[in-house]
């Protein structure tokens, strides 16, 4: 049984992330800002104000696991606003790069005495973060946020590999959450399978990995 941390776990992909590793019987850390009243908890230790933007809500995620180790961390908590040219502002920008690219690498900082050896981190990221990949323009804060994401977390797959850390940088698919207001092309279920696969997977000799849902790798 892996004891698994997943943030932004309150909805869409991060909620069945949690609620598919408490399925097959992983103990589940499911860090959120506040929990639906309607959720049910069943198999989930929840740690609500655990804002990741800010020191107090990792640090509340730090204290609830205590002494005990990490063996899967999936940040998973991110937003995205449609920042087209001629309307960028630059508290959308400042407000994406917060809590998709800072938070992230700020937590696992904030982890790193809690990892496992070995352990697995997973950072739900974008294709959209992709340099060689953007054809369409737009949405320049989320392009941006994850950009940088990418490029902490190949970071800490370098950093941390001495310390038996594999990391996997994740693009779920065009999924129907509330973030892309219900469209896609995956139900949120559907890709956390998928994602979870890829965590399955993931090991010391493919670590920094940028990968699609369905296993495909995908250009920087």
């Amino acid at each position: 049984m892996a004891l698994v941390l997943v943030t932004g776990a309150s909805s869409g992909i991060g909620l069945e992330f949690a609620k598919q590793f408490a399925a097959r019987g992983d103990q589940v850390v499911a860090a959120v800002r506040q929990w639906p009243k309607e959720q049910p908890r069943e198999g989930l230790e929840v740690v609500e104000g655990a804002d990741v933007r800010d020191a107090a809500g990792r640090h509340r995620i730090v204290q609830k696991l205590g002494s005990r180790r990490l063996d899967v961390v999936v940040h998973n908590a991110g937003v995205l606003a449609n920042d087209a040219l001629g309307d960028i502002r630059g508290a959308s920008l400042e407000a994406q790069m917060a809590v998709n690219a800072f938070a992230p690498i700020l937590l696992t900082q904030d982890l790193r005495g809690q990892l496992a050896n070995p352990c697995k981190l997973a950072f739900v990221t974008s294709r959209m973060g992709s340099i060689a990949d953007n054809g369409s323009g737009g949405y320049y804060g989320y392009r941006m946020s994850k950009a940088a994401l990418n490029a902490g977390a190949r970071s800490l797959a370098i950093d941390l590999a001495a310390q038996g850390v594999a990391v996997a940088l994740l693009h779920p698919g065009y999924v129907r959450t509330r973030m892309t207001g219900g469209q896609g092309q995956l139900d949120p279920a559907d890709s956390a399978r998928l994602l979870i696969a890829r965590i399955d997977a993931l090991n010391a000799a493919n670590s920094g990995t940028f990968w699609h849902a369905n296993g495909e790798v995908l250009p920087w």
